[in-house]
């Protein structure tokens, strides 16, 4: 049970419990975006995505930080739980392997001409997103590159609007 005002936070792999620890307040990355927990939260189940999970332990005003991929959180009373698959304290992240991992991934997604929807894309993806929550967690976050990875689709001959300069002006459809 945690002490009156603080958190229970554990962090739970398939390896086993990764992290147990009382926190007065903490911050994790859901699907639906980054959320906040303070004693006293209602309880609430979340999908994580992969990023940093930041907490306050008991008894300290320095903030510490983990990274964690995928999986679930749940909040019910004084606790915290996520169970995620994958778990690295800053201590143990080898920047120069992950930054020429990274680099590797990175080329052979932009050397992609296959479906987006692709297993062994969605995979060099969730890698690629793994690889920089850990060098976000060393203080040395790479450059976002999501823009180059996502194919645009060009909606202009969908959507009406202004035509292009050389094109003939065609008026709307009436409606009926």
């Amino acid at each position: 049970m945690a002490e009156s005002g603080n958190i229970r936070l554990e962090i739970v792999t398939p390896r086993g419990v990764a992290l147990r620890t009382e926190v007065r307040e903490l911050a994790a990355p859901s699907v639906a975006g980054k959320f906040g927990v303070l004693p006293g939260h209602l309880p609430l189940l979340a999908a994580l995505e992969v990023g940093l999970v930041q907490y306050t332990p008991a008894g300290s005003e320095e903030r510490e930080s983990v990274a964690v991929g995928a999986g679930f959180v749940e909040i019910l009373r004084d606790g915290a739980l996520l169970l995620t698959d994958r778990f690295m304290a800053q201590k143990e992240v080898d920047v120069l392997a992950v930054r020429e991992r990274l680099h590797e991934v990175d080329e052979e997604l932009g050397r992609w001409e296959g479906e987006l929807r692709d297993p062994h894309r969605l995979e060099l993806v969730e890698e690629e997103q793994w690889l920089a929550a850990q060098l976000e967690l060393y203080g040395d976050p790479p450059v976002p590159r999501l823009l180059e990875h996502v194919r645009t689709v060009d909606y202009s001959g969908v959507i009406p609007g202004e035509p292009e300069p050389g094109e003939p002006d065609v008026p709307p459809p009436e409606a009926p």
